[in-house]
């Protein structure tokens, strides 16, 4: 598995005399918001991979988790960068490191917030949502730009742009990196195109019914199915909802945004098939003044993400609850526990 060596280089434990390739730096020097890769970047475009011979699947799959700890590296808060599936990286990892191993059966699968150099627009996050082809970096990025100040045709003439803009410049490389300095540089320049800059609040005015911000916690008996697993993430993503879901027995899930978001991501999942399921605990939460930033404010989650604390048990499906507990305190929500499980944490 690839590694970093002295001074942020990064070395490969295959012994194959690899250097990462494309945005990933002989010598990346991470900082806070300064992209060091730029400085000493080596790229590896596709005429020299015909030289060296076409990267084996382990081999991409070991540029993906290196791709993965830089980006953990670079950006360590959850707000900044969050993995939404954490067993499709436990897979992954499995399969670089295990010779006989099948390939996963999941993507990669994160989000990254970025906020855009445009002064005017300083208020303003895009989230990426991205997710890796098991062949990346010989394939694109599947990365979906959202902005709540985007309106459909400037998100979807945006994330053409950005497309266009990886299959011209890192066809072949890793370069999601690249893809988040342009968004960072190019994003807000789509809302001023068709919005004037006394109109960019308009969307922060949501109808007055909408504003109660609601939180659900809900209960499963167990949650193993993998595609109920990626509905949830997708469902929440689609209805901009944050919170967190803990596979496996029992299953616990929390939503949290606007109320009509939350009905509808519940009214989909109990239609679903479950050995039990129910809202173990419902917090609705009326907001004074509106907009989106009394949204975010209320919002203890920044995203919504896997979250697997030491699974264990024959069939591996059984979590640490003491390290769920710990995650909800963090988090400011320690007395859920005792509602779920009946118990104090500790």
């Amino acid at each position: 598995m690839a590694r970093y060596g002295a001074a942020g280089s990064f070395t490969s434990s295959r012994g194959n005399g690899l250097t990462l390739p494309g945005v990933l730096p002989a010598r990346c020097i991470v900082g806070r918001e300064g992209i060091g890769w730029a400085v000493h970047a080596r790229r590896w475009r596709r005429d020299e991979w015909e030289e060296a011979g076409e990267m084996s699947s382990r081999e991409e799959a070991e540029m993906q988790i290196s791709e993965l700890d830089l980006l953990s590296s670079m950006f360590p808060y959850e707000e900044e960068f969050a993995v939404t599936d954490q067993l499709a990286v436990a897979e992954l990892k499995h399969f670089v490191e295990n010779e006989s191993a099948e390939m996963p059966s999941s993507k990669i699968q994160f989000i990254l917030n970025v906020k855009p150099e445009d002064s005017h627009a300083s208020m303003v996050k895009f989230t990426m949502v991205c997710a890796l082809p098991f062949k990346y970096p010989s394939v694109l990025p599947e990365i979906t730009v959202r902005s709540p100040l985007l309106s459909r045709s400037q998100q979807v003439q945006l994330n053409s742009d950005l497309k266009a803009y990886l299959m011209q410049n890192c066809s072949g490389e890793p370069c999601v990196l690249s893809a988040r300095e342009w968004v960072k540089e190019q994003a807000a320049t789509y809302i001023d195109r068709e919005l004037s800059p006394s109109s960019v609040t308009t969307p922060n005015a949501v109808r007055s019914e909408d504003m109660v911000f609601t939180r659900l916690w809900i209960y499963s008996h167990h949650i193993y199915n993998k595609q109920k697993r990626k509905n949830i993430i997708e469902w929440s993503k689609e209805l901009s909802l944050s919170g967190f879901c803990m596979p496996g027995k029992p299953g616990v899930v929390c939503v949290e945004g606007l109320q009509g978001s939350c009905e509808e991501f519940w009214s989909r999942i109990r239609r679903l098939t479950w050995k039990r399921i129910l809202i173990r605990h419902r917090e609705d939460i009326s907001l004074e003044g509106g907009g989106l930033a009394e949204i975010q404010k209320q919002r203890k989650f920044s995203t919504l993400e896997e979250k697997c604390f030491d699974a264990h048990g024959a069939r591996g499906n059984h979590m640490d609850l003491g390290q769920l507990y710990q995650f909800l305190e963090e988090k400011g929500c320690a007395d859920i526990f005792q509602m779920y499980f009946g118990v104090e944490g500790r």
